[in-house]
């Protein structure tokens, strides 16, 4: 177990880096090649645990999966069809991500299959995908919760035997979720009926983009999206997809040169996703020094350049539709609501409490331990900045979690002492070298034991 040692930043942080491949798009590419007929190629710099455990995964199903080169993943597509009954339970690490969208693709398979987790992600809420899964005629079972309705891993699918096809349905789902969204139309294409999901506000579109691009047919009106099944051929078409880069990762190094004094940094070759883009916008919000321009397109995703400089930030008010294109960038917005002048609410965001970690609650006590003030509320926190002195060096915790980590080591950074970040190994499920990328900038923090 590692711990991570940040020191103050003593120098303004400069220069252009690249960041991990976009997660929620690589999760997605993967289990899409390997439905695919013929070879695909899948490029994600810096591919973090996450992924690795959905290409474990598609192993398990009996998917070829090579690795020829370091954050190259070549897989051999078998149809949608073509997966092999594992004859062990499939670990899905700590992805919810991985475990929510395998629930999907698994439960029209002819064949039984058991998704697990760690300890964290089989504490994780699963009735959000089990309900409207079974509602259409999947068999899936899940371990019952402490709470009335709660489901949570080892969850047990199938089999599903010929001639038996899940049926049309149509989902309106409480919570804006691009996992049980994504869920939802991967099990559509198992279906010769509609697959029609409604949310309260558009979440990430990643697979319907790709689905889209990949020549299913998907209509899409507002919060509204429907997977044409009587319409789909059956066939997906391999693909090469050079993943943009993860702009939640990104956050975490423009946080930094918001933060820094005279700092200016930047990332190239990032994605930008409408959808995707909350963070961007919470900064904004804020009054930072922030800067993006399109480049291109890549299967659908918009991908280009973000710059942030260093400079004076506002207290705001963060909630609505905002949080569920940024929701799991709301830890590193607490920490600029650190820092800035006056108060910050977030609001809507009772989501964050079933991540990795309970992240409101988590970030309230790192804010709390670097000296700012902070009290939550039931879907958010109420933050005091800190505008007219460092932050107070300290030692805080992870709570397992990677994104409360990042977010520490940034707030790190303003201080007036060293500050120790505890069990920062999960770091790497989402941006391995995150500590080195920092170093490229001009920070001083490096991994220690514990």
């Amino acid at each position: 177990m590692s711990d991570l040692l940040v020191k103050p930043a003593a120098k303004p942080l400069s220069g252009v880096v690249p960041v991990p491949g976009d997660k929620s798009i690589t999760h997605r590419a993967l289990m899409l090649a390997a439905l695919a007929e013929g070879k695909s190629e899948v490029r994600s710099f810096r591919m973090g645990a996450d992924n690795r455990s959905t290409a474990s995964a598609l192993r398990a199903l009996g998917v070829l999966v090579e690795e020829p080169a370091q954050d190259t993943l070549i897989v051999h597509g078998v149809g949608l069809h073509g997966l092999s009954e594992p004859k062990t339970p499939i670990d899905c690490g700590n992805s919810g991500t991985s475990m929510r969208l395998f629930a999907g693709l698994l439960v029209g398979q002819t064949f039984r299959s058991v998704l697990v987790g760690d300890e964290s992600l089989s504490g994780r809420p699963m009735a959000r995908i089990v309900d409207p899964l079974r509602a259409r005629g999947a068999r899936i079972e899940g371990r019952i919760g402490k709470k009335p309705g709660q489901v949570t891993a080892p969850l047990e699918i199938g089999p599903f035997p010929p001639p038996n096809v899940l049926s049309e349905t149509y989902f309106s789902s409480p919570i804006a979720s691009a996992q049980v969204k994504s869920a939802l139309l991967l099990s559509g294409l198992y279906s010769d009926g509609k697959t029609t999901f409604q949310e309260p506000t558009i979440s990430r579109d990643h697979t319907e983009r790709m689905l889209d691009g990949l020549g299913v047919p998907i209509l899409r009106s507002g919060a509204v999206v429907v997977l044409d099944g009587p319409n789909f051929s059956g066939k997906l078409p391999a693909f090469e997809l050079e993943v943009p880069g993860d702009l939640s990762a990104a956050a975490f190094i423009l946080a930094a040169g918001m933060l820094v004094p005279d700092s200016d940094v930047g990332v190239r070759r990032v994605g930008l996703n409408p959808t995707r883009t909350g963070f961007l916008d919470m900064a904004r919000q804020f009054q930072a020094s922030l800067f993006s321009a399109a480049e291109g397109l890549v299967l659908g995703e918009t991908i280009g350049a973000v710059r942030a400089t260093a400079g004076g930030l506002f207290g705001t008010t963060l909630a609505g539709e905002l949080i569920p294109r940024g929701i799991d960038e709301v830890p590193i917005a607490l920490a600029l609501a650190a820092r800035a002048r006056g108060k910050t609410v977030i609001a809507d965001a009772q989501e964050l409490r079933v991540k990795e970690s309970d992240r409101l609650h988590a970030m309230a006590l790192v804010l709390s331990a670097f000296g700012v003030p902070c009290v939550e509320t039931a879907d958010g926190c109420e933050v005091e900045g800190v505008v007219d002195r460092p932050l107070s060096g300290c030692e805080v915790d992870s709570f397992g979690d990677h994104r409360i980590a990042m977010s520490a080591a940034v707030l790190a950074l303003v201080a007036d002492g060293p500050t120790r970040i505890k069990n920062v190994d999960n770091i790497a499920t989402s941006f391995p070298r995150f500590a080195g990328t920092m170093r490229a900038l001009g920070a001083e923090m490096s991994v220690v034991e514990s």
